[in-house]
């Protein structure tokens, strides 16, 4: 299992409460590009339309070695590929408890690229100071170990 990209401010700005992994819908040009690892979750996220779940504001750039990039969108949104109890559970909590679907990483699993991404709970300001408090104060007590 090779990981191509992560969302490293998911686990910053929300708090997750449930993970899913989906099939991603790609071009075969996307499918080389984000291989090859060219590929950002940088303030992309999961949305919602008819009963489908889409990644939105990904970036995928085009594969150098396809030939035209005219009329290419490396934003465009990719269908999500799940079975349709976890889609109408994911909407349902989603809509229900006003949640955010975050995606937090791309890899792959034997052959096939998928997206892990999470229903998430968006963090206070002072629930972040506290995560940096309490990852400094690790750092400091793994520090003061290591002297002994």
């Amino acid at each position: 299992m090779t990981t191509f990209a992560t969302n490293k401010r998911a686990h910053f700005d929300y708090e997750i409460l449930e993970k899913f992994e989906a099939g991603l819908v790609l071009l075969g040009k996307e499918t080389k590009s984000i291989k090859t690892g060219h590929i950002s979750l940088k303030e992309s996220f999961v949305t919602i339309k008819r009963s489908e779940l889409y990644l939105t504001n990904a970036h995928i750039p085009f594969y150098k070695h396809a030939g035209n990039a005219s009329a290419y969108d490396p934003t465009r949104p990719r269908k999500l590929l799940l079975r349709k109890e976890e889609i109408k559970r994911i909407i349902g909590k989603a809509r229900t408890e006003g949640l955010t679907l975050v995606p937090i990483r791309v890899y792959t699993k034997k052959r096939y690229l998928k997206l892990e991404f999470g229903v998430a709970k968006g963090k206070k300001k002072y629930d972040k100071r506290e995560d940096i408090k309490k990852r400094e104060d690790e750092r400091g007590i793994r520090r003061r170990l290591k002297n002994f």
